[in-house]
């Protein structure tokens, strides 16, 4: 039996690409569970960070972002976000001071419509004027009339307090949904890739990181060291020389950085090694695409 009062729920972050969802879902959990970077579609699984205490249990989701998918991958990307959607009790809605109100208006139609509360939060208040911002906050208003905004910098923590009494406020009462202590709903095997692919996505070109998918094959867990072999496949050839690179320099920038950060996020030692393999349409290919968790 729960305790009298206890609340629990999801509250999913959504948005469209390169708004600072992932930003905002490490500043409110408090750890650095989604790989942020500057390029969009950065993230492209739905990510579960949860933030327990004894009176309440909330489950944040980080989803991908919103766009007109023009492959499989991205449909399935597409679908975790639509999926939120059905399975959320608050709904935080990202955006920022550049982004204009009507982007992506179908799925601002279906949002508007759902009966969750939402709050629009307007990232990046820290880039723009005053009299800027404030004519964002009134059309957003306009546009959903029953929703909340909060103008907020989830860089740098500015407007973030305001959102967990929000939060609370509305969260349902209910049991948890995941052990105390639970931090997410994925393995380590997963944060692996995706330390692997903030990498990637880092030091290399525009055209490579989004043709790219990363698959732990072999992790050995030992006292004082833990020992990966990752797979780093690529659409074509060329990508493939170039996430080598020359002499192999590229691939060790990539596996001496990744590395790294995989010891801080295990806090122990770590041997990884990592190989490149072409697999060219793996973005469209639904095996493929069931191999690295994108569709059941």
């Amino acid at each position: 039996m729960s305790k009298a009062g206890h609340k629990s729920g999801f509250v999913s972050i959504v948005g469209n690409p390169n708004v600072g969802k992932s930003t905002l879902m490490n500043a409110l959990v408090g750890e650095r569970l989604s790989i942020v970077t500057n390029k969009a579609q950065t993230t492209r699984h739905r990510i579960l960070g949860i933030v327990d205490t004894p009176e309440y249990q909330i489950v944040y989701s980080d989803t991908p972002g919103i766009l007109s998918p023009h492959y499989a991958l991205q449909e399935a990307m597409l679908a975790a976000v639509k999926q939120t959607f059905e399975d959320s009790d608050l709904l935080l809605y990202i955006t920022d001071v550049v982004e204009k109100v009507d982007k992506n208006a179908a799925v601002l139609e279906t949002i508007g419509g759902l009966a969750i509360p939402k709050l629009v939060l307007i990232n990046k208040v820290d880039l723009s004027q005053q009299t800027e911002l404030e004519a964002l906050v009134t059309q957003w208003r306009e546009r959903w009339p029953e929703a909340k905004v909060l103008p907020v910098s989830a860089l740098h923590n500015f407007g973030l307090e305001q959102i967990l009494p929000w939060i609370l406020e509305l969260l349902p009462e209910g049991e948890k949904y995941f052990p105390p202590d639970t931090l997410t709903d994925r393995p380590v095997r997963f944060f692996v890739t995706e330390i692997i692919r903030a990498k990637i996505l880092q030091f290399c070109e525009e055209e490579v990181p989004y043709s790219v998918e990363v698959a732990v094959t072999a992790y050995q867990e030992a006292e004082g060291l833990d020992k990966i072999e990752a797979v780093i496949y690529v659409a074509r050839d060329s990508q493939k020389g170039i996430l080598i690179g020359r002499g192999g320099t590229m691939l060790k920038r990539i596996g001496t950085a990744a590395r790294r950060d995989i010891e801080r996020f295990l806090a122990k030692r770590v041997y990884l090694r990592l190989y490149v393999q072409v697999n060219a349409n793996w973005r469209d290919d639904a095996e493929a695409l069931r191999e690295f968790g994108y569709i059941e």
